[in-house]
């Protein structure tokens, strides 16, 4: 037998998730033994136990490793699978895609994805989305509505860019190690990106503050300097009311509100909306806004093409209401700022003690510690995003960190430099010049749709009822929509009803039962991937990897950009995908970093190219000598959102409280959180992490379980309005007694330990998504109330107890 010295190591980087942690794996007679961290890594300092476990993912005896054809009607139980060969799967996937595109165009043809921060889809989402604009549709099917549309999309209409970083759509990343406090938002890295942990837990060594916000006590919840626990779905009137605390106390950063914000801009007190300085009695340009100079007690205009008001920032008065000029008389106004000290100030103390179950002095605390900790940095992830007021919580919270005037400073969140790569997703080929608009973008023009990301739900309706047109086909990169999103049951009507999906995975699961073809997919153990940056710091921004493959895929699987530039190709849009050449794709990559493929394959750990941090980029010259500024229609951080206001929404995030329209049915708030163990609906067949969780788990306050009549380990079932799942409880005395916590993605057996399958289509099984209400949505991206519906528990010791699940639900909808 081969020792462990003697075995093959293979450095490289893990790719389940977003956090990409460097690994070394260990390969004993061409067999892939183990995966261990790789401290030399940027990300290397830790390995989850997903990643641990990879060896049995690559042997799982579920994967798949032929191309499949149905047989049999997609009503019938048993699909009747075959085997068939590549060339018939990629060549009936071409021609169905070219029909509907003759009958119905191109935007008749979806695709959906799975999640870059839960899947390996990484390695290869830049292609899926070329493959898309080459094509000539708009529609992606994935979780943009679930995850990282708070965060990354959301903020954009206060800083232009996502002011918290998202992967792959790009934007500022705390600068930890420097920060003086961090924020953990609804994120637990500890679960779910353990770079972030391992770095947070460095930086508290050398006296950075932590506040963590997260209804349950785990993770670095226990290191805190203060641990907020609020009630699921409030956020929003959280984020206003420390910002409240932060402006009457006169913490907050004024010379960055002044400068670099559009607080000092006038609202005119007769229609609600900006001033501008061409209906001022003496006229002005058009574009221009209006401020007010205290010192002089006159107008001033802003230039937002140049970047400039007409005296120094300096005098701009932000507070007090003005009598103004104008060509329709004098006119009182008032700033923008004020404006928003107002709304905040409807969230005092108190009164956020009301909405989101925390103590007064606790808000003060947080505020206090955020204006004297300074720099500020935060991580907001799904935790805050899975709600129905999603965006206006976005926005809240961005506009509490730019009080701090933290943003892209050193210890801040901070937009790190990125080593030189073209972009080449395609957005510039022909037929993306020419695509009809996304589904969903009719009903929320500012929403995912904008960026051609389309939710679930606007994907059935596009395929049941043809709103706004008909999709009629689907080709599927690894999405399990059916686990992943609410209404499932109409997200298998929505499947079975289209004319072609193909579906490429490396399991079969519910969601891929109900298609045509499916396609065998390498793991990311098995396949070669480019990747720019690490994301985690400077030093890991400047790091170019070419992971290599551990072993080869089993059977005839390959990796997802292999077989995108194959069906590339079989489409005639080969021109587009450097003729199908994989690694010439690559080096096109490569080639503004100067590196090659042959020096990143001589140095499997990687190469690094120079990069200058530099901060406050917004101050800096642009090529005519104006400040830069931000992304934003005025150049500057937008307490007031005009292009919010022109679709009818509030100019300033107004806090919606969370749906409860029956609280006498439902008195419990239903959220729910990740386990460690596993990636969404993934790695449940892995035998190791499942005997570690046998079963779906729903935690509950032991006070709330009594009353119930429910002990610890009892099956209870979950109920909703919208529907019920069963799961074990968990008992768990940190948690608020009003809150359920529960998990979604269960369905996947593991036959090797002895654990069983759940049905993902009944009340008897333990699918949250068929809890969650469908029709409470925001109003701006779509999302839906994942994290803050509510529900009552009840104890179901026996199947007939579980089968009354059923009964109730169905009445309840009669």
């Amino acid at each position: 037998m081969i020792s462990t010295t003697e075995a093959t190591k293979v450095p490289g980087f893990c790719g389940l998730c977003i956090a990409r942690c460097g690994s070394i794996a260990s390969v004993e007679d061409g067999r892939f033994m183990r995966l261990d961290p790789d401290p030399t890594h940027p990300t290397g300092q830790a390995l989850c136990a997903k990643g641990r476990a990879a060896p049995e993912l690559v042997y799982s005896k579920q994967r798949l490793t032929r191309p499949l054809r149905r047989t049999r009607p997609k009503g019938e139980a048993d699909p009747g699978w075959v085997e068939i060969s590549w060339d018939e799967a990629l060549d009936t996937t071409a021609a169905a895609m070219r029909q509907l595109a003759a009958a119905h165009g191109a935007h008749s043809v979806a695709f959906s994805q799975s999640s870059p921060s839960t899947t390996a889809i990484g390695d290869s989402a830049p292609f899926v989305r070329r493959l898309m604009n080459a094509f000539g549709t708009p529609n992606l099917v994935w979780a943009l509505d679930l995850c990282g549309w708070g965060r990354g999309f959301a903020t954009r209409y206060a800083f232009g860019v996502a002011s918290v970083a998202t992967g792959s759509g790009g934007g500022a990343m705390a600068d930890i190690a420097n920060s003086g406090c961090l924020i953990l938002w609804g994120y637990n890295p500890s679960y779910t990106r353990l770079t972030h942990a391992t770095a947070t837990v460095e930086a508290l060594k050398h006296g950075m503050k932590l506040i963590v916000i997260d209804p349950r006590h785990v993770g670095l919840a226990g290191k805190a300097d203060l641990w907020l626990r609020p009630r699921p779905g409030t956020d929003g009137a959280l984020a206003l009311g420390l910002a409240h605390v932060m402006i009457s106390r006169g913490w907050y950063d004024q010379a960055f509100v002044r400068a670099w914000t559009n607080a000092p801009h006038l609202v005119r007190s007769d229609t609600g909306r900006l001033l501008r300085a061409v209906d001022l009695a003496e006229g002005g340009g058009a574009g221009h806004f209006v401020a007010w100079d205290g010192l002089a007690g006159q107008p001033v205009a802003y230039d937002p093409a140049i970047g400039r008001y007409g005296t120094p920032v300096e005098r701009l008065a932000l507070e007090g209401e003005v009598m103004v000029a104008t060509k329709q008389g004098m006119l009182p106004c008032r700033p923008v700022f004020a404006h928003y000290a107002q709304l905040c100030a409807r969230h005092t103390p108190e009164r956020v003690a009301a909405i989101c179950w925390i103590a007064p002095d606790q808000v003060e605390a947080a505020a206090r510690l955020l204006w004297h900790s300074r720099p500020v940095s935060y991580y907001a992830w799904s935790g805050h995003e899975h709600h129905a007021n999603t965006t206006e919580t976005a926005r809240a919270m961005a506009l509490l960190y730019a009080l701090t005037g933290s943003f892209d400073q050193r210890g801040g969140n901070v937009l790190f430099p990125a080593v030189p790569n073209p972009v080449v997703t395609g957005e510039d080929l022909p037929a993306a010049r020419h695509m009809a608009p996304a589904v969903g973008l009719e009903s929320r023009p500012l929403g995912p749709a904008k960026w051609n990301n389309v939710s679930a739900s606007d994907f059935y309706r596009a395929v049941l009822e043809g709103e706004p047109y008909p999709v009629r086909g689907l080709i599927g990169f690894g999405s399990n929509l059916l686990l992943a999103f609410s209404d499932p049951l109409r997200g298998r009507r929505a499947l079975a009803a289209l004319d072609f999906y193909v579906h490429a995975d490396l399991f079969l699961n519910p969601t891929a039962e109900l298609a045509d073809i499916v396609l065998p997919v390498a793991s990311c153990f098995e396949r070669e991937a480019l990747r720019f940056g690490f994301e985690i710091s400077a030093e890991a921004q400047s790091l170019v990897q070419l992971r290599k493959p551990v072993v080869p895929p089993p059977g005839l699987a390959r990796s997802d950009t292999d077989i995108i530039f194959d069906l590339a190709v079989r489409l005639g849009l080969g021109e587009h995908f450097w003729n199908g050449d994989v690694e010439a794709a690559y080096r096109h990559q490569l080639a503004p970093s100067g590196l090659s493929l042959e020096a990143l394959r001589a140095e499997p750990r990687g190469i690094r190219v120079p990069l200058t941090t530099r901060h406050a980029k917004h101050a800096e010259p642009d090529p005519a000598g104006h400040a830069r500024g931000f992304a934003t229609p005025s150049r500057r951080v937008e307490f007031w959102s005009e292009t919010m206001q022109a679709k009818g929404h509030a100019p300033m995030p107004e806090f919606v409280p969370p749906p409860n329209p029956d609280a006498e049915r439902y008195p419990l708030v239903l959220t729910c959180a990740k386990p460690t163990l596993f990636c969404q609906t993934q790695h449940r067949a892995l035998p190791s992490l499942r005997r570690r969780a046998m079963n779906p788990q729903v935690m509950l306050h032991p006070e709330t379980a009594a009353r119930r009549g429910i002990a610890s380990g009892d099956w209870v079932s979950v109920e909703t309005q919208a529907g019920a799942m069963r799961a074990r409880a968990l008992l768990n005395a940190a948690i608020d007694p009003r809150v359920v916590v529960g998990e979604h993605g269960w369905w996947q057996a593991a036959p090797e330990a002895g654990a069983p399958g759940y049905d993902p289509f009944s009340a008897l099984g333990s699918n949250y998504n068929l809890a969650v209400d469908p029709a409470a949505r925001d109003p701006i991206s779509g999302t839906t109330a994942h994290r803050s519906g509510c529900c009552e528990v009840f104890r179901t010791s026996s199947m007939e107890q579980g089968k009354a699940a059923d009964t109730r639900v169905a009445a309840q909808r009669a």
